[in-house]
Formats: C-alpha cells, structure tokens, sequence
C-alpha cells in the first residue's frame, strides 16, 4: 500500500518540476525579443520615444502637408462644381502619412498606391497643376486627361501610380521591389494600402513572395478605421494589422500616422531595413480621414463628434502649427504667408486644369502599349 501510494507523489514532483521548466521558458521568451530570422517577426509596439524635429523640418512638414490639405479642399470643391467627375478619394487627415515617409527616404526610392492618391503625388513633387489637371480631365494632366483621379504616374518622381482596383498596387510594387532586388541598386519601394485592401489575398500573395526573396520594400498600410465604410473592428479579425505578416517572418509595427516625426522616424527604420538586404517590413499608420470613403460617401457609418475630437485634438497638421509656435519657430503671420502662399499655388492649378484644353478624341488610341524602355 505504502509503495502504491508513493507513486502518485513522485509523478507529481514530475509534473511540478515540469511546470517549472515550462514556466522558466516562457519568462525567458518574454525577456528574449523574437529576431526574425531566428524563427519568428515580432510585431514592434514598443514604440520608442519620437524625436524632435529642428524648426527647419517643423516648416517643411508644415507647408508640404497644408499642399495637401489645400489642394483637396479645392478639388472637394471642383468636384461639387461638376468640374471634376467620376470618382474622387480625398487625403484629408492623412497628410502626415505621406509627407513624413518622403522625409525618410533617399532620392530613387520607388512610391506606388491605390486610389486615394492624391496627397502621394503632391509629396512625391509632381506640380498640382498637371494633377489638377488630370482630375478635370484635361490634356495637360499628368495622364493626358484619360487616367481621372485614380490612375496617374511620373517615371520622373518614381510615383508608379494610383489603381483603382482595391490592393492592385501590392504585387505590382512588390515587383517594383523585385526588380530592385534583382539590379542590385540599392533602391526601396513603398507600397501604400488601406486596412480594407489589407484583407486581400493578393496581399498575402505578395508577403510570401516578398519574404522568400527578401525584398526590399515596405508595405505601409494606412489605417483610416473604416475602409470604404465598415469599421476595422467589424472586419478584421485581428484588428492590429501590424501583425498581419508575422506567418511570413516579416516584422511590423503601429505608428501614430497623424505625427509626421513619427511617420518619419519609423520610415527610416524601416527604410534601413530593407536597404540592409533583410526584407520587407511592415508599418501600420494609425491614421483618420475626415471625409468620407469618396466625394459621394455622406460617411453616416461615424458620429460627427468621432470626427471633430479628431479634427480638434489629433490633427497633423494642428501638432505642427502648435509646436512652431510654442517654440517660437514662426509666428501667426509667418504661418498664414505660408497658408497664403500655398493657396495661391492650388489656386493656380485649379486655373490652369479649367483653362487646359480636353484631349482629342485620336488619344483614345494612344498610350495603350509602350514600345520604349522603362526608366
């Protein structure tokens, strides 16, 4: 009986020292950061502490975003005029997005996205008249007035396009990266998409490939919270898109998407990354927009409140603006030239896309196969 007895007690002290070992294990693997290449990607929320701009900085984010800001606010107009038709995806709010990722990379570095585009050629440096212009569908758009909103291009400032078909422009910038990869040439691509094209199997299509060729691109996913009107809560069943590529090793991270320092600082990161030869990246920006889906969403998905408490406190553009002036880098005159200046530019384009001739109807046939070689 006694020898019976003591088996259990013995099988016991197993289990418990087991459990131990068990236990030591996992506080090691929570004191040991994942590396990537060591087994796993690990998504990077332990945001680091975001460093300051110098008011030079301060002052370019400022009027580079205002661009933005000033020339959808003028195409939103146009739009309501019946001067521009179709469809067209504002950037409102997400201006910090763009124009803190151009500040983090090198000239070369490649820039393709879907179809709220706008705001990417702006901040990529093509003139707001020749976008202007291919809004109204005029002949001096950047796509001969035949492209609209969501389909224009500029092998000069490496923006290789906007595409209307949701998360279209993933494997096509995961091939951008590809031929990076291939040619050796140091350059990095950045692929923008929403959280609604983040569902997409072509998406996920992209990563694998990506991962196995380590390519070096970064696929940025702008998190405006509602897609083309259904929340991200409603969706996606994992809301933190940032761990979307963990399957595939690839490491990603939130950022605060409407703080251009630390869009850029995170872009830079990621930037290195990639140049490093090690991959791909992820970067989920927590971002907003304040209009709807498109100019024809009256966006009644979302309380006015959600929208103005972001306008009033989370603004990008607001944060900036409050931080020149607290720090005494410009006063409200300085920033109200730069406003009057800027507006004097999109003013300019709007005149210039009325004033530009539409293409001819001979240009229906043009442009639809290239027969020279890509730059």
């Amino acid at each position: 009986m006694s020898a019976k007895r003591a088996a259990p007690k013995a099988k016991s002290a197993s289990r418990k020292s087991a459990s131990k070992k068990t236990a030591a294990k996992k506080t090691a693997a929570k004191k040991s950061p994942a590396r990537k290449r060591a087994g796993g990607a690990a998504s990077r929320n332990d945001k680091p502490e975001v460093p300051e701009f110098t008011p030079e900085q301060e002052m370019k984010a400022f009027e580079d975003m205002l661009l933005i800001r000033r020339f959808e606010e003028k195409a939103g107009q146009m739009y309501g005029m019946g001067l521009i038709g179709g469809f067209c995806h504002l950037y409102i709010g997400q201006e910090a997005v763009v124009v803190g990722m151009q500040m983090a990379i090198e000239e070369g570095d490649q820039v393709i996205t879907g179809y709220r585009d706008h705001g990417h050629m702006l901040a990529c440096g093509m003139d707001p008249k020749g976008v202007m212009a291919e809004l109204t569908g005029r002949e001096g758009g950047f796509s001969k007035g035949k492209g609209g909103s969501m389909h224009m291009f500029s092998v000069e400032k490496k923006f290789y396009g906007g595409h209307g078909i949701v998360g279209a422009q993933v494997p096509l910038g995961t091939g951008l990266a590809f031929a990076n990869r291939y040619e050796e040439n140091g350059r990095v691509t950045l692929c923008y998409f929403g959280d609604g094209a983040a569902n997409q199997g072509q998406v996920y299509e992209s990563f694998n490939m990506a991962e196995l060729w380590q390519l070096p691109v970064i696929y940025i996913i702008e998190n405006n919270q509602y897609a083309m009107g259904t929340s991200v809560k409603r969706a996606s069943a994992q809301t933190d898109l940032s761990k979307r590529g963990i399957s595939f090793n690839i490491p990603g991270e939130q950022v605060d998407g409407m703080d251009v320092r630390a869009v850029k600082e995170a872009g830079e990161r990621a930037a290195e990354w990639c140049r490093a030869g090690k991959g791909p990246y992820i970067l989920e920006m927590m971002t907003y927009r304040y209009r709807g889906h498109s100019m024809s969403d009256p966006a009644k998905y979302r309380a006015k409140e959600e929208v103005n408490k972001m306008r009033e406190e989370h603004d990008a553009i607001e944060q900036v603006r409050a931080r020149l002036l607290k720090g005494k880098h410009a006063s409200e005159d300085d920033l109200k030239a730069i406003d009057k200046k800027v507006r004097g530019i999109i003013s300019e384009a709007a005149n210039f896309a009325q004033e530009s001739p539409e293409p001819d109807a001979k240009e229906l046939w043009t442009d639809v196969l290239s027969d020279g070689e890509a730059a």
